[in-house]
């Protein structure tokens, strides 16, 4: 009965469609015709179009055109006039006929009649005429229809209207999503967490047996990229439900009331297929704060009100689950978050080291991977991308393979894929040679400090003068797994490590010969000593209060909780710290200067250097297999704000 059922409503969705059809082809059928009449009426009234010749006449010589003043000036010669508006034709003396643009003037007339011409005036208009003035009102009126029929019947009407008053059709899946938990890696305890969802939509009997509520509203919150909507639809597949999925600005437009009745129109969609997923995509579009003052929002707050409206008359025992997706939790209505509306929040998190193992595992499988590709590796060198980032740096692999002529990839594909998504793409300039100099040295400061500072910071991963982005060059550092911390000791050695590429150019070129390649350098130190100090608490001067709470983690702001003699010291607190760290470095890097020099040598023949063929440079093939080690455990500790790869850039 069910596939009967299904056959005649898909019979009667073509049916309705094909009528939509035939009425539009009758709808531009009319409004062709009418608008070849306005057309055709305008080139005719501007005397743009010549006079057709009578079918039956036996005289083919083409008229004469006459100005206002020839008529004038030749009266006594026009036998005939036949005066249609600013349009004359006749016959003059001699037989030859004529056409004239002319105006409308008693005297001329006279002038005419007293000469013995003959005159005629046509009042009259044709039927095509006729058509083409009362056109353009026409065509407004039966576009009008035509976009009110489409609304009520659909079909291509409907589709542009909506599109013109801003109201987009919601996107409804069509069957039940083939996707499932097993497409899904790299977040396991969010699957965990909506496993019981899952449960309940195959087994509701014995949640309704014990008395107990299913959650009716899920949210997941999380940055970009982290598998929201791809975690959604791994839900409805792996319940075998059907999955309706809107975007909130599917809720807007500039007619006042759309998004309630689209509000309305969707929820009763999903109770006449229940039990079923109900997905709203940036679901903050509709659901902000709403506020007592704003008259420009009272419709999106009748949207928001008809929402709350509708979760809260679900029942216990109906099936739908409604799935909010949003990266600002923090703009929704408290009202849309209280218990019975979205009862469970669910923070996806960016993939940790074994997470993005999983994510490179499963998108692996799509593309083809050469033997020289160390997956693992790879997951340590991305740290802080998101699922959709590792997809995406599989897939520039792949095109940088086929522009290379490689049936497979590679892992120098693999390297340039990276480089380009942190660094951006590779830039061919013309730099002068004293430029390339300077940022070898540059970087081998930076390299040389990483490695003297090995056993408590991240590995360095490659050196490089290769410019990309903004950046001529760069250093990069491998981490061996993600932390979540810094001790205090990390936090100076990457200190010191920032201010190296400055200090290398003080040693090797001289205090006038600085350039402002160290800008992003000096600002990444500034902004860790400023959070070091005025946040986690690791000066002994400031103390313990937490200061700075204005503004994101590396703005300056406004200090809070802050007297201007607190706000001096931690200004003097951060230069004391920089000034320690640039002197470290400078320390480091002259006592060594042979060997800076020789590895800032290397870098201008070979342009990039692995971390394994600086350590040989510096510590010679037999110590430096031995040299990369595992940070050591520090007491002291502080929490870090961003997991990114740490790349240290000129």
């Amino acid at each position: 009965m069910k596939k009967l059922k299904d056959f005649k409503n898909k019979t009667s969705n073509n049916s309705n469609a094909k009528k939509a059809r035939d009425g539009s082809s009758w709808f531009l059928i009319i409004f062709g015709a009418l608008f070849i009449a306005m057309i055709g009426r305008v080139f005719v009234s501007g005397g743009e179009m010549p006079n057709m010749p009578n079918i039956g006449a036996t005289n083919t010589t083409k008229p004469i055109e006459l100005s206002f003043s020839d008529v004038l000036r030749r009266a006594p010669e026009i036998k005939t006039m036949k005066i249609n508006g600013n349009d004359a034709t006749g016959t003059l003396a001699d037989g030859t006929k004529y056409n004239a643009t002319i105006t409308y003037d008693p005297e001329m007339l006279s002038k005419l009649s007293d000469a013995g011409t003959a005159i005629t005036i046509d009042t009259s208009k044709g039927i095509f005429e006729s058509i083409a003035t009362f056109a353009p009102l026409a065509l407004t009126l039966l576009f009008i229809f035509w976009i009110l029929r489409g609304f009520r019947r659909g079909g291509a009407a409907g589709g542009i209207g909506r599109s013109l008053i801003g109201q987009n059709p919601t996107k409804i899946a069509t069957g039940k999503p083939k996707t499932t938990f097993k497409d899904v890696a790299g977040i396991d305890s969010e699957k965990q967490e909506l496993s019981e969802i899952v449960d309940f939509l195959k087994n509701k009997d014995k949640y309704k047996a014990l008395g107990a509520r299913v959650p009716r509203g899920v949210l997941l919150s999380g940055q970009p990229g982290t598998g929201k909507t791809l975690l959604a639809r791994a839900i409805a597949g792996e319940a075998n439900v059907p999955f309706f999925a809107a975007s909130g600005s599917d809720f807007s437009g500039i007619i006042v009331g759309l998004g309630v009745a689209k509000i309305k129109e969707i929820f009763e969609m999903a109770k006449r297929n229940a039990p079923c997923i109900l997905f709203i995509d940036e679901i903050d579009a509709i659901g902000q704060k709403r506020s007592t003052h704003s008259y420009n929002d009272q419709d999106r707050e009748q949207t928001l009100n008809q929402l709350l409206i509708e979760m809260d008359g679900f029942a216990n025992d109906t099936g739908i689950i409604v799935i909010g997706a949003t990266n600002r939790v923090d703009m929704l209505d408290a009202a849309l978050l209280r218990p019975g509306r979205f009862d469970r929040q669910v923070y996806i998190e960016l993939p940790d080291l074994s997470g993005r193992r999983e994510i490179l595992d499963l998108y692996a499988k799509k593309v083809k991977i050469g033997e020289t590709v160390n997956l693992h590796d790879l997951a340590r060198g991305t740290t802080g991308f998101s699922g959709a980032d590792l997809e995406n740096l599989l897939n520039e692999a792949a095109l940088h393979a086929v522009r290379n002529g490689r049936t497979e990839i590679s892992s120098d594909d693999i390297e340039e894929a990276r480089d380009k998504i942190i660094m951006g793409p590779r830039k061919i300039r013309k730099m002068r040679p004293e430029d390339i100099k300077l940022t070898a040295y540059h970087e081998a400061g930076h390299a040389f400090v990483s490695l003297m500072y090995a056993d408590i910071t991240d590995p360095i991963h490659k050196a490089t003068i290769i410019p990309r982005g903004r950046a001529l060059g760069m250093v990069q550092h491998l981490p061996i797994d993600d932390k979540v911390s810094m001790t205090l000791a990390e936090v100076r050695a990457n200190l010191s490590i920032a201010l190296a590429g400055r200090s290398a150019e003080e040693i090797f070129f001289g205090d006038d010969k600085i350039t402002t390649g160290a800008e992003s350098d000096i600002a990444m130190a500034t902004r860790l000593a400023r959070y070091s100090i005025t946040t986690a608490g690791l000066s002994k001067r400031v103390g313990l209060p937490a200061i700075n709470q204005v503004g994101t983690f590396g703005t300056r702001g406004a200090l809070e909780n802050a007297s201007e003699k607190t706000a001096e010291l931690v200004d003097a607190e951060i230069k004391a710290w920089l000034d320690a760290a640039h002197a470290d470095a400078i320390k480091h890097l002259t006592k060594n200067k042979k060997t800076v020099e020789k590895l800032a040598n290397e870098l201008l023949t070979r342009e990039t250097l692995t971390g394994e063929e600086i350590r040989e440079i510096v510590f010679g093939k037999s110590e430096s297999a031995t040299t990369e080690k595992k940070p050591k455990t520090q007491k002291k500790k502080i929490k870090k704000t961003t997991n990114a790869t740490k790349t240290t850039k000129q």
